[in-house]
């Protein structure tokens, strides 16, 4: 038997059913398609499956400027008018597809359950703009919100970072920029992050075809993404095994506590898991999770896929005992 019915026995009766369905509608693969048309078959599909989104009471959108002078667009969404924790969120979408709107509806149930503020990032896609541009744009918000954030009704006492996919990795690398500025991070959430120079692990060949995201998907997104093959021995890009200036493996010690919410038939698990290792070997508290049965963009399956809003609530569980200055 293969590789890849080995894996299909893995998913939920509920998961087989939405890939199923997914196949059965028969569209375009992304990876066939232009980056312009990819982000818009991916925003017409983003909120099919998701669960209703929470009314905020506040929601705000505004601009952060880059170094280079760019106006970077973040929208702020809080459950209460005020001073809160915030939790910096940086969409999925291998640095090429999704935006704040894909987005807004995990933001607002983020912001719903942890009872904090979240600022959604727009960082500039590929291939109109390189790497390592999103990581910049990222670094840049994180950057404001400690400094400035309580302009917007901010308590940037309690910061955390999170994000999806790219945006987990994003994430990853923003807690790491961090603990080198001195700027004290409560959490870094971290949702099926890719973290690995190569796709090499075992569960990229397992969960190659059929599981949403795809060998060809994971090409597509990173030819666009990167200037050069070299780009792939960056720690900006690969925080598990890239190198940093000195040809070493990026020190992880002293960087924020990390949650993680993997997906079991992911090609991204693997790496999941292998990035909480070296932050357990570094001395950072983890909290790790693997959602049995289901795969890579879950957490934007709530009404089709129960462990979508476990999920939600499981990572609020860890925003409110970060922000509250409780061991994870």
């Amino acid at each position: 038997m293969s590789h890849h019915r080995n894996a299909r026995a893995l998913l939920t009766p509920a998961m087989h059913g939405v890939l199923d369905r997914m196949a059965r509608a028969g569209q375009v693969p992304l990876h066939a398609l232009t980056p312009a048309q990819a982000r818009a078959t991916y925003a017409i599909g983003a909120g099919v499956l998701e669960l209703p989104g929470h009314a905020m009471a506040r929601v705000e959108n505004f601009t952060v400027t880059a170094r280079d002078g760019y106006a970077i667009p973040v929208r702020l969404v809080a459950p209460a008018p005020e001073p809160l924790p915030v939790l910096v969120y940086f969409h999925g979408g291998g640095f090429t597809i999704g935006s704040i709107e894909t987005h807004d509806v995990l933001c607002r149930q983020l912001a719903h359950h942890a009872h904090c503020a979240v600022l959604s990032v727009d960082y500039r896609l590929a291939p109109e703009s390189k790497f390592p541009t999103a990581v910049n744009d990222s670094w840049e918000v994180v950057q404001w919100i400690a400094a400035q954030g309580v302009t917007r009704q901010i308590d940037t006492r309690h910061i955390a970072v999170g994000g999806d996919s790219a945006g987990g990795t994003l994430a990853a690398v923003c807690a790491i920029l961090a603990r080198d500025a001195g700027i004290r991070l409560d959490l870094q959430l971290l949702f099926y992050p890719g973290t690995a120079t190569h796709q090499s692990a075992d569960s990229h060949r397992k969960f190659a075809h059929g599981f949403v995201l795809e060998e060809p998907h994971i090409t597509y997104f990173f030819n666009h993404y990167l200037r050069s093959p070299h780009d792939r021995d960056d720690w900006r890009f690969a925080p598990l095994d890239g190198r940093d200036a000195s040809g070493y493996p990026v020190d992880l010690v002293g960087v924020a506590p990390a949650w993680f919410g993997l997906a079991e038939c992911d090609p991204l698990v693997d790496e999941g898991v292998q990035y909480a290792d070296r932050l357990r070997m570094a001395g950072v508290p983890v909290d790790l999770e693997i959602y049995r049965g289901v795969v890579h963009e879950f957490i934007k399956m709530g009404r089709a896929i129960p462990q979508a809003a476990k999920a939600h609530a499981d990572a609020a569980r860890a925003l409110k005992t970060a922000f509250n200055g409780t061991d994870l």
